[in-house]
């Protein structure tokens, strides 16, 4: 990768690392679908602008109604749904942890890909599962063992690492929903389709539960940051590093994004940054590495098998 998209990746990297950072700042004050409603609605409307600005507004509008349904699928899950659990997530879990759950969608994705689309899975990824999934536990425990959410408890920090959790499958079956149903559509009209689809879908809910008390102006310049810098110009930059370096590069973004969540959260939320959740994310993404085929061979790894076969 040259040095230049490098550069791009880690800027990537900050922007949806820091979304941890704004979704923890805001989602005390906003409540969970108000919150994210915004950020979606905002995402919308900046790649709608971007979209109609790079296409004629008859062929922009033609893809996005011939594929409505799919487009919303993909909204819920890969949006809507996940955001919102995310946001749970945060009003007990810290936003490095949450950050660190989130570098589990490669696992999920092969795991989701070989229970429904039938893709082979390897001995090699397969332990790469069960390692990430060990480093799951281990975050986990951790939190438990030093919670940093207000009148968080055992129980309810199991619950907040469950949504995340959940919010990461979600991840994994858009994932390969959209391998399926939206081949051959460019990333730029699924982005702004899927956010659109996202935002119809929670506007309602988040009208019905808007906040009784005042919103506090720190809140709000979280919420805008995350719309527009977390959501619109992240997901441009996503697109632009899909061309110019390729899918498998640009979703290395997944290995960095839990670097900066620990980071940003240690510096402007002064959360604890334990030796237990260093060695969670450690073997999570060791083990993320693994399943996604990122690391492809250990040397001395199934030789035995190979030999005996």
């Amino acid at each position: 990768m040259a040095i230049k998209n490098l550069i791009q990746l880690l800027i990537l990297a900050a922007l949806w690392g820091a979304s941890f950072l704004f979704i923890r700042v805001g989602v005390t004050d906003f409540g969970v679908a108000p919150l994210m409603a915004l950020r979606v609605g905002i995402g919308a409307l900046f790649l709608f602008v971007v979209l109609l600005a790079r296409r004629p507004a008859r062929e922009a509008f033609g893809t996005l109604r011939s594929r409505a349904w799919p487009l919303l699928v993909v909204g819920v899950l890969n949006s809507a749904a996940p955001f919102c659990l995310f946001a749970y997530a945060e009003l007990t879990l810290s936003a490095g942890a949450t950050s660190v759950i989130n570098a589990t969608t490669p696992l999920w994705g092969a795991l989701v890909a070989f229970l429904w689309l039938k893709d082979r899975l390897s001995a090699l990824r397969s332990l790469g599962m069960v390692i990430g999934f060990v480093g799951v536990l281990t975050l986990v425990w951790d939190q438990i063992a030093t919670p940093q959410g207000a009148g968080a408890t055992p129980t309810t920090t199991a619950l907040a690492a469950a949504a995340a959790l959940a919010a990461t499958l979600m991840y994994g079956i858009a994932a390969n929903y959209a391998k399926r149903h939206l081949t051959g559509v460019d990333s730029l009209t699924v982005a702004t389709g899927t956010m659109t689809g996202a935002t119809l879908l929670l506007l309602p809910i988040a009208i019905a539960t808007w906040p009784a008390t005042p919103i506090s102006v720190h809140a709000w310049a979280a919420e805008i940051a995350l719309g527009v810098a977390c959501t619109g110009v992240a997901y441009m930059l996503f697109f632009h590093l899909i061309a110019v370096a390729g899918p498998a590069r640009a979703v290395s973004v997944t290995f960095v994004i839990p670097i900066f969540g620990i980071l940003w959260g240690a510096l402007f939320l002064g959360e604890q940054v334990s030796a237990g959740m260093v060695e969670g994310c450690a073997v999570i993404l060791v083990g993320t590495a693994l399943a996604a085929g990122v690391i492809k061979r250990i040397p001395g790894f199934g030789t035995r098998s190979r030999e005996a076969g």
